[in-house]
């Protein structure tokens, strides 16, 4: 649709950036934190662990002051569970309490808006033993965390996310690493951890909302909207297919309180309906987000099923998700996208599309938590690091959810991947996202400079101008 003229971005927009713990923080193993899965899974040898990552942890002050001068309008990080409750539960790790009321303090001294990650896919270690999301135990030792975290911080965040991208952890486990011996969950398993994840999430919802008057809280979860490959009746069902499974299924949960019709049969029909305890969906149906939190990266084109083995193929660029499903549906390519130089598409055209679907299925504000391109940047012998493409990518993506507010779409805010530069779980430091540039590699830590990329002070100007320079 076009428009005469298009709509502002709302008066209190959240322009802002995103990390998570494990790839940011380092200290893997400093005052108090255990293990959790993230350190102790098997990931590949040629790139940076997560051990010391970008050194946040210490040098959390000085970040933080970058991003207000980049001036950021919230902070999206997480909590790391192994600081806060070493044993995944029971005794609480007051240092690691004080950290993040620390790091929660500076943020609100720059006028920052912290928004805070509850789990963003580092389990403690000690669970995972214990059989982690596959234990219903784990979701009594998750809402005793969140408890802590709503009664330690409750009155500084407004904004909580329960679970990060619940379904890339469900349909692509092994994306975020091994387990040892590199074996992976059942299909049964993990569909059973899923369950239990969203009884976790709905105590935690009822719990905010009782514990924090002026909290809000909803979940972040990896949300695409699914071309068919053409007009044919059966490419049209089988993208309906991809995004009932893979994405409004996760969403339906939390905000309808129970699973996607269509979701259901195929659980029975292949054998893979959790086991549901009578008063499972009582709670599901009585507890509500606020608002969805969305990461967005690109989206992907279907066609009908062949039936066999073929439907299955790696996601182009990443060998870790396979996409496909025998019976289900089959990736299929887009002519009319471009794509990173990791293989990755680019259709910001796809995001404005998304941020109208999920508008429209749950009548929610969408907070984006999740946006950006990964690219190899260099640091130049004077210290500038020119990335003209993410400027490019973001400008674009940025202009295209300005016309989703003007076709009706309610936003709380921006929140691109990544603040600064994080281990890249597949890539290392040979794969950067952030507006700042750290000066390490693989495992060469150097000094860990940082430095401003040209994207840095072009966010700048478009958060001063509150988005209308684009």
């Amino acid at each position: 649709m076009k428009y005469s003229t298009l709509l502002d971005f709302p008066d209190r927009f959240l322009w802002g950036a995103s990390t998570s713990a494990y790839q940011v923080e380092g200290a893997w193993n400093e005052d108090g934190k255990s293990p959790s899965i993230i350190d102790l899974y098997e990931h590949p040898a040629e790139y940076a662990d997560f051990k010391i990552a970008s050194d946040h942890y210490h040098r959390f002050r000085e970040d933080i002051r970058l991003f207000s001068e980049m001036g950021l309008k919230a902070y999206r990080f997480s909590i790391a569970w192994t600081r806060i409750l070493p044993e995944g539960t029971g005794r609480v790790n007051q240092t690691g309490i004080n950290h993040y009321r620390e790091v929660i303090r500076e943020c609100r001294a720059y006028g920052i808006e912290p928004v805070v990650t509850m789990y963003h896919f580092d389990l403690p270690y000690c669970l995972e033993e214990k059989g982690g999301w596959s234990n219903r135990e784990t979701i009594d030792a998750f809402t005793a965390y969140a408890e802590i975290l709503f009664r330690e911080y409750g009155s500084e965040v407004t904004y909580w996310l329960t679970i990060n991208e619940q379904n890339t952890m469900i349909l692509h486990p092994g994306a975020i690493g091994l387990p040892k011996g590199g074996k992976l969950p059942s299909r049964k398993e993990l569909f059973l951890q899923n369950h239990h994840m969203m009884i976790a999430q709905a105590r935690a919802m009822k719990l905010c909302h009782a514990l924090c008057p002026n909290g809000k809280i909803g979940p972040a979860l990896n949300l695409t909207a699914m071309y068919p490959e053409s007009c044919r009746p059966e490419d049209a069902i089988a993208a309906h297919n991809w995004e009932v499974l893979r994405c409004w299924n996760f969403a339906d949960v939390p905000v309808f309180g129970w699973y996607h019709p269509l979701a259901v049969r195929y659980f029975e029909d292949r054998g893979l309906m959790p086991e549901v305890h009578p008063e499972d969906r009582a709670l599901l149906q009585d507890a509500r987000p606020d608002f969805i939190a969305m990461n967005y990266y690109s989206t992907a084109t279907i066609a009908a099923s062949r039936g066999d083995s073929s439907d299955v193929s790696a996601r182009s660029g990443d060998q870790q998700i396979m996409l496909g499903e025998e019976g289900v549906y089959r990736a299929a390519e887009n002519p009319h996208v471009s794509r990173t130089r990791y293989g990755w598409v680019i259709d910001p055209e796809g995001f404005r599309y998304t941020l109208r679907k999920v508008y429209e299925r749950y009548h929610l504000p969408i907070l984006v938590t999740e946006n950006g391109i990964g690219a190899p940047d260099v640091l130049e012998a004077d210290g500038s690091i020119h990335d003209s493409y993410r400027i490019e990518f973001l400008k674009q993506h940025i202009h295209a959810m300005r016309l989703a507010i003007t076709d009706g779409v309610r936003m709380i805010g921006y929140c691109p991947w990544a603040a600064l530069d994080v281990v890249s779980t597949h890539q290392g430091y040979q794969k950067r996202y952030g507006f700042i540039y750290v000066d390490r590699d693989e495992f060469n830590l150097k000094e860990m400079k940082r430095y401003e990329k040209d994207s840095f002070y072009w966010y700048q100007k478009v958060i001063a101008d509150h988005g209308t320079i684009l």
